[in-house]
């Protein structure tokens, strides 16, 4: 939660805390460190919650789909892949040339789910071609294949 929201929740509870109060014969002080003792507490079990939340989004795994027919869209791929888990985002590749497809993209989805879509789909018959699924390589960090200095 930003600090934006916090104020927000922070001056609402405060209003209501003084509405509820002042029917009560509370000294100010008291009313006061409950009420932010109150605030506090919303701001932590809020803050936990969307952390934990952004935890969760961050987990995923890009797929890398080999020897993709081409005519097969993203939709067609998302579909196929959903049957796994959920599928954040499908990117097919195109000649930059001739805008034609290439046979080849990468499917974004949950760390927990590629693995089972790997196993299912790879080697798998799609619209006549034979699948070729993997857990795609990082551009930014590209595994170093040690058998080459051999």
């Amino acid at each position: 939660m930003n600090l934006t929201k916090y104020f927000l929740w922070l001056a609402t509870f405060a209003v209501l805390g003084v509405i509820a109060l002042s029917q009560l014969a509370i000294p100010s002080v008291v009313a006061f460190l409950v009420g932010l003792a109150g605030a506090t507490l919303v701001f932590l079990l809020t803050s936990q919650n969307s952390s934990s939340q952004q935890q969760s989004q961050m987990a995923t795994t890009t797929l890398y789909v080999g020897n993709l027919p081409y005519k097969a869209n993203e939709s067609n791929v998302k579909s196929l892949f959903a049957d796994y888990g959920e599928v954040f985002a499908v990117r097919l590749m195109k000649d930059k040339r001739t805008g034609k497809r290439r046979g080849f993209g990468f499917v974004v989805m949950p760390e927990a789910d590629a693995q089972k879509a790997i196993t299912e789909l790879n080697e798998s018959s799609y619209m006549d071609r034979t699948l070729k699924v993997r857990v795609a390589n990082d551009p930014k960090n590209p595994e170093s294949d040690s058998s080459q200095f051999d």
